[in-house]
């Protein structure tokens, strides 16, 4: 059996993050770990600019007063995720297992990757312009820390981002 392969997703996997995560496997077997945060760590100011960045002005500041986020309903949101990405890649590599992640994602992913000895590391977001410009994203901070490359994919596209 391959080393396996860690994924940390914020959104649910669907169809096209499939077919990405199909061609890492190359027909082989190894076993897939799908990470799940209950809390994405989003902070107020790039939220805005990101937003702002986005050209959706009342989203950016709809979110600034916005009320903090319901910790019962981010964990919901969490198990739904991870149903789904489940049910996603169902039938891939070696197997399909996965959890949701307490505290930081970043710190869930690194921890994960050493206790399992993973080869791979993969990053699946929406594309988030600052953090991305900055090179603030996960995959960036979980590269630099775990000294091996993170593919960061964005969310429901073929396309890569820069980690």
């Amino acid at each position: 059996m391959s080393d396996p392969i860690v994924i940390l997703t914020e959104e649910p996997l669907g169809p096209e993050d499939r077919v990405n995560i199909a061609k890492l496997l190359d027909d082989g077997d190894a076993p897939l770990v799908v990470l799940v945060p209950a809390n994405t760590e989003r902070h107020l100011v790039v939220d805005f600019l990101e937003n702002l960045s986005m050209l959706d002005v009342a989203k950016a500041f709809r979110d600034l007063v916005a009320q903090a986020p319901d910790p019962q309903k981010e964990r919901t949101h969490a198990a739904e995720a991870l149903s789904l990405s489940l049910a996603a890649l169902g039938g891939l590599g070696g197997g399909v297992t996965g959890e949701i992640v307490d505290g930081g994602a970043v710190a869930g992913l690194v921890s994960k990757v050493k206790a399992l000895d993973a080869a791979q590391a993969v990053v699946v977001t929406r594309p988030h312009a600052i953090a991305d410009t900055f090179h603030t994203d996960w995959a960036n901070k979980a590269q630099d820390q775990l000294g091996l490359p993170v593919l960061h994919l964005y969310a429901g596209s073929g396309f890569i981002g820069d980690s």
